[in-house]
């Protein structure tokens, strides 16, 4: 057999698969697509509903409590820009999604990998999918998310669901192997629960490596929110594809400004409270 004639049969068995599964599954498919549509209208609504000063004060109130009052002050301003250059309708919209998913993704990820950490037959599994998860280009993701879920939000939603995934699992997975052993014979010799060996020992020690997934996982939801913008995700993504389709370069670059300071924002608080956290459980 040619090699042509078994891509084009490989071809032929993906195609008649998403067909299938389209087919045969509508109703789980468009179960899920209303579930991710409401959680990231839920939460776009209440980044949009308010006036955009009460969220940009709001945010800075959170900056100010978890970095200090120079950050708060910048990030106010930032997000105030943001309202400024018109932008701000597309500026929640993306943190609404880039919260979505990456909410979604933590949900699975941290519980996956705490079992990874703790079973190595668990972890030898998961880990050369999470391989082939994080080589593959972020935006093949899309293409069988458009076949099943069609365009839209939620289709942005589980692409970015799949990239944020992975190093949340990881480290996650690796606070937990961290643990120091004569901490786990000293548990042991002291009689502790596995619960008490875990929430008390084990914990502790694997936070700083969850908190950092937590950040990973952030930026790469953010990523791929940009790229999304291809299957009308809308926010600053489909605003940056537009405008690389009218070569509006003036409204690309607004777009850029305001992901950049959504990401700066974003990956201080993350790390800052990652910071908090170490120390109080210090």
């Amino acid at each position: 057999m040619s090699t042509p004639d078994f891509s084009n049969q490989f071809d032929a068995v993906v195609d008649s698969s998403l067909e299938w599964l389209s087919d045969n599954g509508e109703f789980l498919f468009d179960g899920i697509n209303a579930m991710l549509t409401g959680l990231y209208e839920g939460v776009l609504w209440c980044l949009a509903y308010p006036p955009y000063y009460l969220v940009a004060l709001a945010i800075a109130l959170i900056g100010w409590r978890v970095v200090g009052v120079r950050f708060a002050i910048l990030t106010g301003l930032a997000l105030v820009f943001c309202d400024i250059i018109g932008l701000w309708p597309e500026t929640v919209s993306t943190l609404a999604l880039v919260l979505t998913a990456t909410v979604l993704a933590l949900v699975v990820a941290i519980p996956l990998g705490v079992l990874a950490g703790l079973a190595p037959s668990v972890d030898r599994v998961v880990d050369p999918v999470l391989d082939l998860i994080q080589t593959m280009p972020p935006y093949i993701y899309l293409l069988p998310a458009i076949a099943l879920l069609g365009y839209g939000p939620a289709t942005a939603l589980l692409a970015t669901f799949i990239v944020a995934v992975p190093p949340a699992i990881r480290l996650t997975s690796l606070g937990i192997r961290m643990t120091p052993k004569h901490f786990i014979e000293l548990g042991d010799a002291s009689g502790v629960t596995n619960w008490q060996m875990f929430f008390k020992i084990r914990l502790p020690f694997a936070k700083p490596s969850i908190m950092a997934g937590v950040n990973q996982s952030l930026m790469m939801a953010f990523g791929m929110v940009v790229i999304a913008g291809i299957v009308g995700s809308g926010g600053l993504g489909e605003s940056i594809y537009a405008a690389v389709r009218t070569l509006d370069i003036a409204k690309s670059i607004n777009a850029a400004i305001s992901i950049v300071i959504l990401t700066m924002i974003l990956d201080r608080l993350a790390q800052h409270a990652a910071r908090s956290r170490t120390g109080e459980s210090q």
